[in-house]
């Protein structure tokens, strides 16, 4: 069986919760708060970070490293598109994705960095989710029609738009009619840690 060692606040760890619901398989998640981590997480992943996934002898940290080792694992739903094009454009979309948007997540979970900083940050975010709403217009989900590991990646900085202080303006209205779509699926819900649901007003 899996073990998901994961954070109770941690947007990373909330895409593979995320993902091990929509498979509906069995697993184990072993809560880690963030602040005070157990000793043996950095034994885990050398960069002492939640998540960490443990099957038998293998261990995997790195979110989109961990989805992708899952959908391919148990292969039902697909989460990465099954043809080659559209997963590399999946790939791509989701690098730009850890670029242009959740490298300022990083600065806005770390509490040692300054105001001024987080402020840029949640800037940076709602100007890059901004230019992403249009899409939403006449797109379902990111990909297209179909669900995918994109929208799973995408999910857990939508869901902490108020909790980051990040206002959008009138402009990404589609964009929040499709984040309110991601939140109504079972598996997000499920996959939601009580200090999670307290994050949204």
């Amino acid at each position: 069986m899996m073990t998901l060692y994961s954070g109770i606040t941690c947007p990373f760890s909330q895409r593979c919760r995320f993902v091990l619901y929509e498979k509906g398989m069995d697993f184990e998640i072993k809560d880690v708060d963030v602040f005070n981590k157990p000793e043996d997480l950095a034994v885990m992943n050398p960069y002492n970070q939640v998540p960490v996934l443990v099957e038998r002898d293998l261990i995997l940290h790195e979110s989109n490293i961990i989805n992708e080792y899952i959908d391919e694992r148990f292969p039902h739903p697909q989460l990465m598109p099954g043809d080659p094009v559209m997963r590399g454009r999946g790939r791509l979309v989701l690098f730009r994705m850890e670029k242009e948007l959740f490298l300022h997540v990083l600065t806005l979970e770390n509490p040692e960095v300054s105001n001024k900083e987080q402020t840029r940050a949640s800037e940076a975010i709602a100007q890059g989710l901004t230019m992403l709403a249009p899409a939403f217009a006449k797109n379902k989900h990111i990909l297209g029609e179909d669900f995918s590991m994109i929208d799973v990646a995408l999910a857990p900085l939508l869901w902490r738009l108020d909790h980051y202080d990040i206002k959008l303006g009138k402009s990404a209205a589609p964009l929040l009619k499709y984040a309110e779509r991601l939140f109504q699926r079972d598996s997000f819900i499920e996959a939601l840690t009580p200090a999670e649901k307290a994050m949204r007003r």
